[in-house]
């Protein structure tokens, strides 16, 4: 103990194992050939009207139609943004305009929710909005009941996200957005983590909003999509010009959203075979994982992402796991891509009850098709070795062992 030898790679020596999928996704050649002849050849302005223009515009609108058709929606409820986190703010501040000309200010969301969520409820806070976080379960779930108790005359809006991106949880979205109908209020669902892994459809999920963003199933990153049912006014976030019907100012990005249409078809088409194939990586490396004492598995067992692996190891810290990790070649992280320079623990964990101490010291792996069952089993050769390795060298931990100090997790 204390000392970390780097083992050789075998095989994968010189070969980068990427399982960070949940932060970004590698572009699908598809998408990439779909893109091309928007910059080489068909490059005009949509809003133009010559024909140059309008052969842009015909396929903006064929973009439209096909990213509608993966989510049972209509081509004009279909809003291009610059990804999830604009799609988030502008369903959001819609949502709650609407209400507030009803006098309806109070809005409904969960503790774990991603921050462009929590930031923008934060922001109608000190506008005169009441925002009410559920506390999340340890399990990573919130159960319907819960947001059926909460609902009141004056809300006007629930924001739940489909799947946790740090910990893979998937929530009862069929069955809210059922009680939002009934209820008569609208439902937003933040689903950048579940679109293209798992099915979707808007009308039968009652779903009002919905946000998405292309370079989380192998689209390119920069563009996304706010999906609104039809007869929902948007209230603008970037004004400019007419263009996304006038809710959404700025000259499209033409290659980026056909990019997007045909990894989202790509992804929707092979959803089955991928998800079979992902499962089956991912259960082995729960149940590798599982194995080093002191650790637990952060997120429901069942109801979470097909890529996702989220532990937390008591005794270390994540950055220095991250660290020797990238040392062997293993892209990973501790929790969301988005506040990766952060030294403050997972605000997700933490809603999930985990400690301050044992939260930092946390590991998400997500995988993707183009893992294999040699990357798997290099990752459960090296983790356990740095892990080891971290504890050892930890005054923290020589505590512990020595009864010091009280362990925090089972062995």
């Amino acid at each position: 103990m204390g000392v970390l030898v780097m083992k050789g790679r075998d095989n994968l020596r010189n070969h980068m194992v990427y399982a960070d999928n949940a932060a970004t996704t590698k572009m699908s050649p598809a998408a990439i050939k779909a893109m091309l002849p928007y910059m080489e050849t068909i490059w005009g302005n949509p809003s133009s009207l010559y024909g140059a223009g309008q052969r842009a515009a015909e396929a903006l609108q064929s973009a439209r139609e096909r990213i509608a058709a993966c989510f049972g929606a209509s081509a004009g409820e279909i809003y291009f943004t610059s990804g999830g986190s604009e799609a988030d703010n502008q369903a959001i501040i819609s949502a709650a305009k609407i209400g507030e000309r009803k006098g309806k200010k109070h809005i409904i969301s969960s503790a774990f929710e991603h921050h462009a969520v929590l930031h923008t409820l934060k922001k109608l806070e000190k506008a005169g909005f009441e925002i009410e976080l559920l506390d999340v379960h340890e399990n990573g779930l919130i159960h319907p009941s819960q947001v059926a108790d909460a609902i009141r005359e004056d809300t006007c809006l629930v924001t739940i996200m489909y799947a946790n991106n740090e910990i893979g949880s998937i929530q009862p979205i069929v069955e809210i957005g059922a009680i939002c109908k009934e209820k008569g209020v609208l439902f937003h669902t933040d689903a950048v983590q579940a679109a293209g892994h798992l099915p979707i459809h808007v009308v039968e999920q009652n779903i009002d909003m919905l946000s998405l963003s292309a370079h989380k199933f192998h689209g390119p990153k920069g563009i996304g999509v706010l999906y609104a049912r039809k007869g929902i006014p948007l209230t603008n976030i970037i004004e400019g010009g007419a263009q996304e019907r006038g809710k959404r100012g700025g000259t499209e990005n033409v290659p980026a959203i056909l990019g997007m249409a045909t990894a989202l078809e790509e992804a929707c088409a092979h959803m089955e075979e991928n998800t079979k194939m992902v499962l089956k990586l991912r259960n082995r490396l729960i149940e590798g994982l599982s194995k080093i004492p002191h650790s637990v598995l952060n997120g429901d067992l069942e109801k979470r992402l097909p890529g996702n692996v989220n532990f937390c190891f008591e005794g270390i810290e994540g950055e220095s796991l991250l660290l020797l990790l990238d040392d062997k070649g293993i892209c990973a992280s501790s929790g969301s891509a988005c506040t990766s320079g952060s030294l403050d623990p997972s605000h997700v964990l933490l809603a999930i009850g985990r400690p301050h101490e044992v939260a930092h010291g946390s590991l998400r792996l997500s995988l993707c098709e183009e893992n294999t069952e040699e990357e798997v089993e290099y990752i459960l050769q090296s983790v356990p070795d740095i892990v080891e390795y971290l504890r050892g060298i930890s005054p923290l931990w020589k505590d512990k062992v020595k009864g010091k100090r009280a362990f925090l997790l089972p062995e």
